[in-house]
């Protein structure tokens, strides 16, 4: 950390007062200042966002920075060695946002690999690496992206991610369950207790220096610094990032299955705390400076286009949402699962996906989403004798859902990508008996430990739902590699994550045929 003394003198030197621009030199951080890594995110056919945060001490108050704003140099270049900059500038990293710094880059040229870097106070990041979309419209034949999300600290190694970072991409799509807001004495396998793999710094979440600490404390992770400085991403939130299975303006902890917790806040201070999560999550994430939030709110649902081929919309499935029927959880239907009025995207969000889905005609028109939109029983025992739903996916909203299922059934070659649910599986939406579209569920990279093939009662599970093609319950990530004729999308999955190191293998491929809506798997 800067001495405070050292600090004022190098700023009065300076020509500047403090608490004005910090202008040190170089040796004036007590460590390195980009220890939470660089990373790039949105990209479009000219740039896209590179972000990093200066953090020399990442888990001491406000990274171990003054509270002073600092200049913080980049460079983009057309060669990993930097010989051909051909994009650069200063940028200031404000103690108010935690010292992050995001770069929104333009006039880059289409469809290539570019290399960043961070210059700060005589110290130089990390280099990363970032590809541009090609231009709108443009004909394209193949394109191959990654789909990942759910990184419990706790339940194991972030090894999947080295992985991730090794594959040849476009950009990656991550879901969500960034992070996870709380800390566990103990984790349950088949049923039996077991110590966390590795442990938080922390119990729970409540303001923003919480949520700042969980943040650098993943980020932490070498393994995701790998991933995030080898591709772009297009970063999503769900619930962990928060609180488990909220919604909207509510704080949805549930102490059992039909109980809520009595000591949980009100919506009105619900929102503070939301507030400082999203703020957080802005922070550390590479996203365009119209995702900052205002008001607690973030605007992240936003369309990406490549060429021709593939049109993605990415949703926001809890800002707006009602919340869930039935007290929420895993149990058959009330009369709240077939509310009118219920919500899941909200109505300014729908009518946004019903202006721009299917809008340029591209090839392949895909969804990036959070939670589970087939409605499946949940039996995964013989003597269950009520059909069980998800409440807190889609099948808990069936009159919304009806209304996307009939969107998505007025596209071409209609694809969900989702995540959530911590194990593999994919299989056909369907609405009044024709399939409408695939959906791929994708796992977790840790979230759930190393888990098996198969859960208890797979089989069984399968049998109820015609619809499901394939479940695995290994961690891992998704490749979807598209083409002209078909998406395929790959189930990535890792032997374990109790261990830093790690093995992939591909478990499965799940194939959509040009102008066929379902699912079919290849060997």
């Amino acid at each position: 950390m800067l001495n405070r003394r050292h600090f004022i003198a190098s700023a009065t030197l300076a020509g500047v007062a403090a608490p004005a621009i910090l202008r040190a030199e170089g040796g004036l951080f007590r460590d390195f200042p980009f220890s939470l890594g660089v990373a790039a995110g949105d990209p479009s056919s000219d740039g896209f966002v590179i972000w990093t945060r200066l953090a020399p001490e990442p888990m001491a108050p406000h990274g171990g920075m003054p509270l002073a704003p600092v200049p913080v140099d980049w460079e983009v270049a057309s060669d990993g060695g930097f010989r051909d900059v051909v994009a650069k500038g200063t940028e200031l990293a404000h103690p108010e946002l935690g010292h992050s710094v995001h770069v929104e880059v333009a006039g880059l040229k289409a469809d290539r690999p570019y290399y960043y870097r961070f210059t700060a106070a005589g110290e130089r990041s990390l280099r990363g690496r970032a590809r541009t979309l090609p231009v709108v419209g443009a004909s394209i034949d193949a394109l191959k992206f990654g789909v990942c999300g759910c990184q419990h600290f706790e339940s194991g190694y972030f090894g999947a991610y080295r992985h991730l970072a090794r594959e040849e991409l476009a950009f990656v799509y991550h879901y969500g369950d960034f992070i996870y807001e709380y800390s566990q004495d103990y984790l349950f396998s088949d049923g039996l207790p077991s110590r966390p793999v590795r442990r938080n710094a922390f119990r729970n979440l409540i303001d923003l220096s919480d949520f700042r600490t969980a943040y650098s404390q993943q980020l932490g992770d070498v393994d995701l610094q790998a991933a995030r400085c080898s591709h772009a991403f297009l970063s999503s939130f769900d619930d962990h990032e928060i609180r488990n299975d909220w919604v909207s303006d509510r704080d949805n902890w549930k102490l059992g299955l039909d109980a809520e917790d009595p000591d949980a806040p009100p919506p009105e201070v619900f929102m503070l705390k939301k507030q400082a999560a999203m703020q957080a999550w802005y922070e550390h994430m590479p996203v365009r400076r119209a995702l900052l939030p205002r008001g607690g709110m973030v605007a992240l649902n936003r369309e990406l286009r490549y060429g021709d081929l593939m049109s993605m919309q990415l949703l926001d499935t809890r800002q707006y949402r009602s919340d869930q029927p039935c007290g929420d959880g895993f149990k058959p239907a009330c009369p709240g699962v077939f509310d009118k009025n219920a919500q899941v995207l909200g109505k300014a969000q729908e009518e946004w996906l019903a202006k721009t889905l299917g809008e340029g005609g591209a090839a392949w028109n895909a969804i990036a989403q959070q939670v589970t939109m087939m409605s499946l029983d949940r039996r995964r025992y013989p003597d269950e004798t009520q059909k069980i739903l998800n409440l807190d996916s889609w099948a808990g909203y069936e009159v919304a859902r009806e209304r996307m299922l009939a969107r998505l059934g007025g596209v071409k070659n209609a694809v969900v990508l989702t995540g959530d649910e911590h194990q593999n599986f994919c299989g056909d939406l369907i609405r009044q008996d024709k399939v409408v579209a695939g959906e791929f569920v994708g796992t977790s990279i840790s979230s759930g430990g190393d888990g098996s093939d198969k859960r208890k009662g797979t089989d069984e599970w399968l049998a109820r739902n015609p619809e499901l093609k394939f479940a695995n319950d290994q961690r891992g990530y998704l490749v979807c590699d598209v083409n002209r004729e078909a998406w395929q999308t790959h189930f990535m999955v890792v032997d374990k994550v109790t261990t830093p190191v790690n093995s992939l293998s591909k478990r499965a491929t799940g194939v959509v045929e040009n102008g066929v809506a379902g699912i079919r798997m290849s060997a």
